[in-house]
């Protein structure tokens, strides 16, 4: 973590800084759970300057842009008071497609925009950092962010029908630029603003929920939802929610119904496929390790909401049968750590390529607390 900081500027007065808001709020995480392991104050400056270069640079417009200043619109003063109120850009390195241009599926991974997906991973990341450091303003920032991207990317293709979401959006959330939703989408908004109402409650930073119209209507877009998957970045994002799920229901700020036993259901469908592809025996140039990373970070927490359970068997020991069938799966999380960390695997254009989110997903992987623990 420490050469990562200095390789994308945060630490690092003389190199430019390098910011992409997925590595970033997995990062942040990291250096919150590194100060409450150590206590050192280097890994707290850490967390706190690297926030800080996030809203910066993906809560104003690119340098390549004919726009300038906050994408939320607000002046100078009143932006950086509200960073987060306009969303915060992805930090592609290619501008975002213009509206007469036609879509180009494969030059669309390369270009800007804001993802839902991401925009929840930084939420979570700020409501970490309100927890730890003590700082409101974070928790605040995250329910602002929130309110924009349900306003932006929630839908109604008709009249009555259900809610939908926009995969991608616009740089200043006007208009979408892919329309398909993205499969767990409505899932990690309606868990990441239940952590973040239960957090402004905690935390008496509203005299009501914070986000309780949101949280419903997303809690309604859940419903009957088939979440199984066996792309190892989408697995773990389950037992990642299953976990932030069971330690909610355990402090009483989360009422789970079916949805926990749903959630773990789905993930072992999803293993069970994704063993029966054995795709971990590939070598690693067939191999994208910050998806695999994402799998054993969802394996971590499956063994910690194992551990939750036998602490509160009246609240969470229906998930007995769901947790012994999870465990032979565990073990994947050991394989692929010890894989990637071996140096002749790091030497490959396919770690190279992806090298700022492997070593941080890595590093998440082998220390999970800080993304994990509420």
């Amino acid at each position: 973590m420490l050469g990562f900081a200095d390789a994308t500027g945060i630490s690092a007065a003389d190199i430019p800084p390098r910011r992409y808001l997925w590595t970033d709020a997995f990062a942040v995480c990291n250096f919150l759970g590194l100060f409450r392991r150590t206590g050192e104050e280097r890994f707290r400056r850490l967390a706190a300057d690297l926030i800080d270069q996030v809203h910066r640079i993906l809560g104003r417009h690119r340098g390549d842009d004919h726009r300038t200043g906050w994408i939320s619109g607000l002046g100078g003063r009143e932006g950086a008071l509200h960073p987060t109120c306009g969303g915060l850009r992805i930090g592609k390195p290619l501008a975002e497609r213009r509206p007469e241009e036609p879509l180009d599926e494969r030059l669309e991974w390369d270009r800007d925009g804001q993802y839902y997906h991401y925009l929840t991973k930084w939420m979570h990341a700020l409501c970490q950092a309100g927890a730890v450091l003590g700082e409101t303003a974070y928790i605040r920032w995250a329910v602002e962010l929130a309110r924009a991207a349900h306003a932006a990317f929630v839908f109604r293709p008709s009249a009555g029908s259900r809610p939908r979401m926009y995969w991608k959006m616009s740089i200043d959330l006007s208009r979408p630029l892919v329309f398909s939703m993205g499969h767990h989408d409505p899932l990690d908004g309606w868990i990441t603003f239940s952590e973040l109402q239960a957090a402004s409650v905690r935390l008496r930073l509203s005299p009501g929920p914070a986000l309780g119209e949101e949280i419903a209507a997303l809690s309604a877009m859940c419903r009957d939802m088939n979440w199984a998957t066996d792309d190892p970045l989408g697995l773990g994002g389950l037992l990642v929610d299953a976990y932030r799920v069971g330690q909610m229901t355990v402090r009483g700020e989360f009422a789970p119904g079916d949805l926990l036993e749903g959630l773990l259901t789905d993930s072992l469908r999803g293993l069970e496929s994704f063993s029966a592809k054995n795709s971990l025996a590939l070598p690693a140039a067939y191999r994208l390790a910050f998806r695999e990373f994402g799998l054993s970070i969802g394996l971590k927490a499956a063994g910690k909401l194992r551990a939750l359970r036998e602490e509160e068997p009246d609240l969470l020991g229906t998930l007995n049968r769901h947790m012994e069938t999870l465990l032979p799966y565990e073990r994947l999380a050991d394989a692929i750590e010890g894989f990637w960390l071996e140096s002749v695997h790091q030497e490959t254009s396919s770690w190279r390529e992806h090298g700022d989110i492997n070593g941080v997903m890595l590093a998440t992987s082998l220390a999970p607390d800080g993304f994990l623990a509420l």
